[in-house]
């Protein structure tokens, strides 16, 4: 422990007793809604630590390797969350807790960022390297075309749509090997040495979720594989009784279940990478913000949406691509805003409060359903 500076013991015993204090409220039967206010913190929580072990694990094998691990793992209590609603029979939970990590990423989070990262610009644009944000377009396109033919299947019930459960599986499968095949050569490029823009050295693409470089790991290997073993045990734990606090939470606050895994959910879930693309923007690393929160969507869209439709075939609950007619569309509109916002490699405030204002609507309507 001697290697954890003070603030980060003080988050640490923050974080232990904010988690024994969520197992109890879920053990102890405690009123709905502290109990799952209380998880939802305690998730989050174990999400920065998870990404905090993970960022000094990856140091001991450079950039490519970090930015795979942070993206990876810094999505483990959002995948526990998932899973657990499965089990529990909670399909609607499911859905949109992944489509709202899309929409809270691709659309509040990277809007914000945007605004801070413009504000932060002499001339008012944030610029940043084109590629990751066209390559995350094309891959969130790629995912929108098993969703709309679903749901046009379905809408038309012809033959097609009597087979969901199979086309998921091949368009699961279809996505991963695409996701392979953009995820392995871009690492590899990214791992090449080069600075943003504003930075000595000119305007190299960095690693997503990579920190500014350091001298190396500052915390010992065993120190830092036991604290990701803590993070990945606690958050199968705590995503446990998050799920259990959600239903009853919903109830007592007369909320749908839409807007609980659409905003509270997907939110809670990337807390880190919401947290962590601000910050870079507003440090002026752009090329850094956005790949935090664009590796993310990426990731979500073409990893473990897909994953989890495979993984669900165990589950007593079976997720599939079949998705909400309304959120296909606002998903199918997302891929063309992202392109059009971020594909030039630069965007202005206005752009920033643009994408705000989109989640801002989607949430509303999520409200209601």
């Amino acid at each position: 422990m001697a290697a954890l500076r003070p603030p980060e013991r003080i988050a640490l015993l923050a974080l232990a007793a904010l988690t024994a204090l969520a197992g109890a409220a879920n053990y102890g039967q405690w009123s709905p809604v502290p109990r799952f206010a209380i998880a939802t913190v305690a998730l989050a929580g174990l999400a920065w630590l998870v990404s905090f072990a993970t960022e000094q694990l990856g140091e001991r094998f450079g950039p490519g390797v970090t930015g795979m691990l942070q993206s990876t793992l810094g999505n483990l209590p959002e995948l526990l969350v998932v899973i657990f609603a499965l089990q529990k029979s909670e399909l609607v939970v499911a859905q949109t807790a992944l489509v709202g990590s899309i929409f809270a990423n691709a659309l509040l989070v990277l809007g914000l960022v945007i605004v801070v990262g413009s504000r932060r610009s002499e001339d008012g644009l944030m610029r940043f390297s084109p590629r990751l944000p066209n390559d995350t377009a094309t891959l969130l396109q790629v995912t929108m075309f098993v969703l709309v033919l679903l749901g046009l299947s379905r809408a038309a019930h012809d033959p097609a749509s009597h087979h969901v459960k199979t086309i998921s599986a091949i368009g699961a499968g279809c996505l991963l090997v695409v996701y392979g095949a953009w995820v392995i050569p871009y690492l590899r490029s990214d791992s090449a040495p080069g600075g943003e823009p504003g930075e000595e050295g000119g305007g190299g693409v960095r690693d997503p979720g990579s920190a500014p470089v350091r001298p190396g790991p500052r915390l010992g290997l065993v120190l830092t594989i036991a604290l990701l073993a803590i993070g990945g045990v606690a958050s199968a734990f705590v995503s446990d009784w998050f799920v259990n606090g959600l239903q009853p939470a919903i109830s007592a606050l007369n909320l749908s279940e839409a807007f609980a895994g659409l905003v509270i959910v997907a939110i809670a879930g990337n807390a880190v990478e919401n947290t962590a693309g601000i910050v870079l923007a507003w440090k002026r690393r752009n090329d850094l913000a956005i790949s935090v929160v664009k590796n993310s969507v990426a990731q979500i869209a073409a990893f473990l949406f897909p994953l989890l439709v495979l993984i669900s075939f165990a589950l007593k609950t079976t997720l599939t691509f079949a998705v909400q007619p309304v959120y296909t569309g606002a998903l199918a509109l997302t891929a063309l805003a992202l392109w059009q916002v971020a594909g030039d490699g630069e965007a202005a405030e206005f752009e920033g409060w643009a994408l705000v204002a989109l989640y801002v609507i989607l949430a509303t309507f999520a409200l209601y359903e």
